[in-house]
C-alpha cells in the first residue's frame, strides 16, 4: 500500500483543516497519520499528513483537485510518494565519522536515501566511497579556484539529480550563490560551542575551559556562516574525569547521531523553514519501521 505525504504552509485562517481532510474523504482517501502548526508570532499555518488512496482516486487525480483549495487559501502544497528516495549527494572533507555513519544507516536501510555521490575536496575516503558502489568525486577547492570549483560541484548535482545536499563534517565554506541555489537544500553539522570556540581544536579549547556540556547542532545553510535555520541538536554531559581525546570522541558521536535525525525528519518532510526557524513534526509512533519501508 503506497503512503503519500503532503505538506502544507499558508496564512493561518479558519477552515483549512475541514477542508484539506474533507477533499480527501471525498476522493476516497485514508487519513493515516497528520500533524498541524499554527505559529501565532508569525501568522503561519503548517500541515503535514500521510494518506492512501487504495480505492479511491489516482494520485494525478488528487493532485489536479487539490490545487483549487491551494489557490482558495493561497498555499504553498506538495504531494510525495513515501515509497519514492530522496537523491542525496554527501560531501566530506578529513573527518569521516559522520559519513561512515550515514554510510552504515544507508546500508541497513536505517536511512532511506539514494546517495548519488560523495564529493570531497581530499582522497581520504574515496576507498571507502568505491566500495559501496558510490560514485566518488574529488574537487580540489583552493582560494584561487573556488569559482570553478563550485561550478564543477553543481554541474554533479545537476547531473546526479540530486534534491539534497549533506555536509558531512565539509570543511570548506559554501558561497552566497550555492546557497541561494540550494536553499531549504543543503544540511550541515557542526559542534555547538559556537560562538565560543572558534576556530582550530574546539573540543580542546572546550576542555581546557572544563566545559560540561558536548553538543551538536545539525541546520539548513544559507549564507550566514553556521547561523542557518535550526532542524536538530543534543547535547551530551561531560565530568571532570574525562580527557581531551574524550571530548573528542564522544564529540563525535553526538554529531553523527544529529546528523542522521535531521536528514530523517527532512527526506521524510517533516520540517518547514518558518523566517529563521524550522518546524519539525516528530515521526509518530512506529514510523520510524514503516518509514524505512516506504
Amino acid at each position: 500500500m503506497t503512503n503519500y505525504v503532503l505538506t502544507v504552509t499558508c496564512k493561518s485562517t479558519r477552515g483549512i483543516v475541514a477542508a484539506i481532510t474533507g477533499f480527501l474523504a471525498e476522493k476516497g482517501c485514508y487519513i493515516v497519520d497528520s500533524s498541524q502548526f499554527d505559529d501565532l508570532d508569525t501568522g503561519m499555518f503548517f500541515m503535514r499528513l500521510t494518506f492512501t488512496s487504495e480505492e479511491g482516486a489516482t494520485i494525478e487525480e488528487i493532485v489536479s483537485g487539490f490545487k483549487a483549495i491551494e489557490k482558495q487559501y493561497g498555499m504553498v502544497a506538495s504531494f510525495h510518494d513515501g515509497a519514492e528516495k530522496m537523491k542525496v549527494l554527501l560531501m566530506v572533507s578529513r573527518f569521516g565519522h559522520c559519513l561512515n555513519d550515514l554510510l552504515y544507516r544507508w546500508k541497513i536501510g536505517a536511512l532511506p536515501i539514494d546517495i548519488v555521490g560523495v564529493v570531497s575536496n581530499h582522497f581520504d575516503y574515496q576507498k571507502v566511497v568505491v566500495n559501496h558502489d558510490i560514485p566518488f568525486h574529488h574537487v580540489n577547492v583552493t582560494k584561487a579556484n573556488k569559482p570553478e570549483a563550485e561550478a564543477r560541484l553543481m554541474g554533479i548535482v545537476e547531473q546526479s539529480g540530486a534534491e539534497l545536499i549533506v555536509l558531512a563534517r565539509y570543511m570548506q565554506v559554501l558561497s552566497d550563490d550555492i546557497c541561494k541555489k540550494m536553499s531549504g537544500r543543503v544540511i550541515n553539522i557542526h559542534h555547538s560551542f559556537l560562538p565560543s570556540f572558534k576556530g582550530a581544536n574546539p573540543y580542546k579549547q572546550a576542555f581546557e575551559r572544563g566545559v560540561k556540556l558536548i553538543g551538536a547542532t545539525a541546520h539548513y545553510v544559507t549564507a550566514d556562516l553556521d547561523e542557518g535555520p535550526i532542524i536538530e541538536q543534543d547535547v551530551a554531559r561531560i565530568t571532570h574525569a574525562q580527557s581531551a581525546a574524550d571530548y573528542v570522541s564522544i564529540g563525535r558521536d553526538v554529531e553523527s547521531q544529529v546528523l542522521a535525525r535531521a536528514i530523517h525528519a527532512h527526506i521524510h518532510h517533516r520540517v518547514f523553514i518558518n523566517g529563521n526557524r524550522t518546524v519539525v513534526f516528530p515521526a509518530s509512533p512506529g514510523s520510524y519501521a514503516s518509514e524505512r519501508m516506504g
